[in-house]
């Protein structure tokens, strides 16, 4: 294999970007931290960015060419052409000081999947939400800190998920039809691995090896959760990696969102990455159809 090629792209830097996601021709993230939604087109350069008043921790695509972003105020439908918003679902409005929506995604049957993350660390207080195609809401997973990285296997058999504290990649088997899970069970023990830093998002390649970006570590690691085994490690020029997303129009190029650590020299943090070269391809992204 080549050695991967590791650059910048596009003009935004961002405080805290998470959650990119390939969509069409463009990149979809978020800066959490500055309360805004960003549209990138890799090809052209053209960068879109919205401000959206609240912190978010993810955003998808929809089937009707809009936006469904989770925050501070739950679950939102973004209009991108006039900034209009409509309110979902807001599940933990009561712990609104404590909590707020963090990482997610849509699963292969157009559910949105997203989970909340405590922000004064109140172990097992956050929890992981499911918006159904219909428009209502379930709880998934209770008991959760922060709720983190998610993706399916090319069979939708399987859906992969972390908790960040438990510092741990879990499996459940899971039921396309009705989108339940079961059987959960842990595939990948990044402790155990050497990893002091916190795994944070994470995609699927096209043989289902996992990608995930670790918090605090400066780097993104690839994982057979099959085999239990590293099977790859890139490391980039700053310590606050947080996402990371396959995109382009072959889907063989890996998007990495940062953000800014406060006491470090880092001239690129909070830039958006692109990891070239890897000569592996990633799966296509899934919008939510309610």
């Amino acid at each position: 294999m080549t050695t991967p090629t590791i650059t910048t792209i596009g003009k935004y830097t961002a405080l805290w970007g998470e959650t990119p996601i390939w969509w069409q021709d463009h990149l979809l993230y978020v800066d959490t931290n500055d309360k805004r939604l960003i549209k990138l087109n890799p090809e052209t350069g053209e960068e879109t960015v919205w401000e959206i008043g609240e912190r978010i921790g993810t955003v998808v695509p929809t089937t009707t060419n809009d936006y469904i972003y989770a925050g501070d105020t739950g679950f939102i439908r973004f209009n991108p052409e006039t900034a209009a918003k409509a309110n979902l679902a807001d599940p933990e409005a009561e712990l609104r000081d404590a909590n707020r929506f963090n990482d997610g995604k849509c699963d292969p049957a157009g559910r949105f999947w997203a989970g909340t993350i405590s922000l004064v660390k109140n172990e097992g207080t956050a929890n992981l939400y499911c918006l159904e195609t219909d428009g209502s809401l379930s709880l998934k997973i209770s008991n959760v800190t922060n709720s983190n990285g998610i993706c399916w296997s090319a069979d939708a058999k399987t859906m992969f998920y972390i908790d960040t504290p438990t510092k741990t990649i879990r499996a459940y088997d899971y039921n396309l039809a009705s989108g339940a899970i079961s059987n959960p069970r842990m595939v990948i023990d990044t402790a155990e691995k050497g990893y002091a830093s916190s795994p944070d998002g994470m995609t699927i390649d096209a043989d289902d090896n996992l990608w995930v970006a670790f918090c605090h570590g400066g780097c993104v690691v690839c994982f057979d959760p099959v085999k239990n085994k590293e099977l790859l490690r890139v490391d980039l020029p700053c310590i606050e990696t947080t996402a990371c997303a396959f995109g382009g129009p072959n889907l063989d190029r890996l998007f990495v969102t940062t953000g800014l650590k406060p006491g470090y020299d880092e001239p690129d943090a909070g830039k958006l990455f692109v990891i070239d070269g890897l000569g592996i391809k990633g799966v296509p992204a899934f919008a939510y159809k309610g």
